[in-house]
């Protein structure tokens, strides 16, 4: 059998909060890791024919692969944003060996199993990251749910609110029943963008690059009134897993914690720009830093770092929405008619380290929201978000006290605007592999000779 040996004095292994002295093999055919030894192992603790490549971490921190379940990569049909040529790069260069692709913005959008496999068909050779697929709810296309399930989706996404595409429309509570319906039959999972467009006082005559006009329009109560008609939804069909995406509003926390507490399978998940980001800090007209729901106060932030920290939001997602920059009214600076997403793939770890560590996380709470609990979210806790035994052999060599400036020339996806461009952030990716082979290297320009080695999962 010949194996990649990797050594290093900084292995975070599971159940362990700090990184300890680690030895793992990773069988080079199928990739996965098939020995993990406690300590450091030479070359010649090993027959020579069977290694096919030594790696020495050295200083640096080795950690699990990555997985990001939110990511928008919008091919086919939208390849002027992203597509998955950039957006895996960027994944790879932050750690990041497995991203689960949204149903929208694509042209078409993943809600039916042909238009499933117009996704499959267009990924293919372009992937550096394993890519995994979601479904969507539409209304009427309930019929079509079942078949996708089949056809290996890791479940479904639908919003309560417009979408921003027309061809992804939004559904209502009688579009729900017969959707939510088939899906209990199935062992799937279906995810909300969970804002409802209720009543609220008009906008108009207020200055729509004001970040505060923006903000009321798209109130706290929104989330609230959201997320409780899921609860109501959940008591009909509580064999159901569901999902809240891209959490904003923490007073919705006490809906959650009442569907936890009745033994509903609800799961949370928020962004790093919620956890990273306030709203006194945004400076009126920049429309780079407009998402919905959106960024809110410094309180309200807080508080949703006490509800991960308890457990009580799950994990930690991009919602990396990119679009054209032109889309972004940069010209203008009109936030209101602003595309309304934050491009963040390949500065996740790093955003997460730099806050979390201002509030006491350690390492293995920071990469477990990022990767074993993400992995388990999407049914990949068997392969992937682990260095053990039978998992992939996808690790990240890290250097958590490298600090650098976030400039438009570091950043790898397609549309280079970002709201934390000319921030300093602590933690840097070296290199990232994908079943023990070498997917980005930062000293040779990140991808110079690496071909894309994702699969599709």
């Amino acid at each position: 059998m010949s194996r990649v040996v990797l050594t290093g004095q900084h292995v975070l292994l599971p159940g362990h909060d700090n990184p300890v002295p680690a030895t793992i093999l990773v069988d080079q055919v199928s990739g996965k890791i098939v020995d993990v030894k406690q300590g450091l192992s030479t070359k010649e603790d090993f027959e020579a024919s069977t290694i096919s490549s030594w790696i020495d971490a050295g200083d640096l921190v080795v950690l699990p692969g990555l997985v990001d379940a939110h990511v928008h990569l919008n091919e086919p049909g939208r390849t002027e944003w992203e597509g998955f040529w950039t957006g895996t790069r960027a994944a790879a260069s932050g750690g990041i060996t497995t991203v689960v692709d949204m149903p929208l913005n694509s042209l078409p959008p993943t809600t039916t199993v042909s238009n499933l496999e117009e996704k499959r068909s267009a990924a293919k050779g372009q992937c550096h990251t394993d890519v995994g697929f979601w479904g969507g709810v539409i209304p009427g296309n309930q019929d079509h749910l079942v078949p996708l399930v089949d056809a290996g989706v890791k479940g479904f996404k639908c919003f309560l609110i417009e979408s921003g595409v027309e061809e992804f429309p939004c559904v209502t509570e009688d579009d729900l029943h017969p959707a939510m319906a088939n899906l209990e039959k199935s062992s799937s999972l279906l995810l909300f963008h969970a804002e409802l467009d209720s009543s609220v006082d008009g906008e108009d005559g207020r200055d729509p690059t004001h970040y505060s006009t923006f903000l009321k329009s798209r109130p706290p109560r929104f989330e609230c009134d959201a997320i409780s008609l899921v609860h109501k939804l959940q008591k009909q069909y509580p064999s159901l897993r569901t999902h809240i995406v891209h959490l904003s509003a923490a007073k919705a926390l006490p809906v959650i914690r009442e569907a936890r507490a009745a033994g509903l399978p609800l799961t949370v998940e928020t962004c790093f720009h919620y956890l990273c980001l306030d709203a006194e800090d945004i400076p009126d007209g920049h429309t780079e830093f407009k998402c919905c729901p959106p960024v809110r106060e410094l309180a309200n932030r807080d508080q949703l770092w006490d509800a991960l920290k308890e457990g009580m939001i799950d994990f930690v997602v991009s919602d990396h929405s990119p679009c054209v920059i032109e889309l972004k009214n940069v010209d203008t600076g009109n936030i209101m008619t602003a595309w309304g997403g934050i491009s963040t793939l390949g500065l996740g770890l790093s955003l997460l380290w730099t806050e979390g560590k201002t509030r006491g996380c350690s390492l293995g709470q920071v990469v477990d929201w990022m990767s074993l609990r993400t992995a388990k979210h999407v049914g990949l806790e068997k392969t992937k978000g682990k260095l053990a035994v039978g998992f992939d052999g996808d690790f990240v060599l890290w250097d958590p006290n490298a600090s650098f400036t976030v400039t438009r020339d570091f950043l790898q996806y397609k549309n280079k605007i970002s709201p934390y461009e000319g921030k300093e952030l602590t933690g840097r990716v070296e290199k990232t592999y994908l079943r023990g082979s070498l997917i980005y290297d930062r000293r040779h320009n990140g991808f110079d000779g690496l071909p894309p080695l994702g699969k599709l999962i």
